[in-house]
């Protein structure tokens, strides 16, 4: 069986354009939607805060917010309200360090500067040193 000139021009037309509208399809149906993030201004401090997980919607509650300066990059760890958890992706802090800095807050109240983290056991000022562009009271 042979097929005409026009017939095969048919045939690859056809396909191309199958192709083209499953490559479409395909592509909608796997792009994401964007995510958005709104923040506020603290004057005060000179950074942008971001809510908690818990004032975002669910589709942009993706990760963990914080402080982020706001001329930098990076995140602030607020050391009087962050969980153990928030605490542990800090250098130096693990689960005992992160427990003891909210035992020690919780004992003696708030901190008033980044400074009193050497008052937390096993907290010296080198390794104050090493967290104070990270963290914020």
């Amino acid at each position: 069986m042979k097929i005409s000139k026009v017939e095969f021009v048919t045939i690859l037309l056809a396909s191309a354009v199958l192709s083209f509208t499953a490559g479409w399809l395909f592509r909608a149906a796997s792009s994401a939607e964007p995510v958005r993030i709104e923040t506020e201004r603290n004057p005060d401090a000179g950074q942008v805060v971001i809510p908690a997980m818990s004032q975002l919607p669910a589709a942009q509650a993706q990760s963990e917010p914080a402080a982020v300066p706001a001329g930098g990059f990076g995140a602030l760890v607020n050391i009087n309200t962050a969980d153990s958890e928030t605490l542990q992706t800090l250098p130096g802090i693990g689960a005992k360090r992160a427990g003891d800095i909210i035992a020690y807050r919780e004992a003696n109240g708030p901190f008033q500067s980044p400074e009193e983290l050497v008052k937390v056991s096993g907290i010296g000022p080198s390794l104050l040193e090493e967290l104070r562009d990270l963290i914020t009271a």
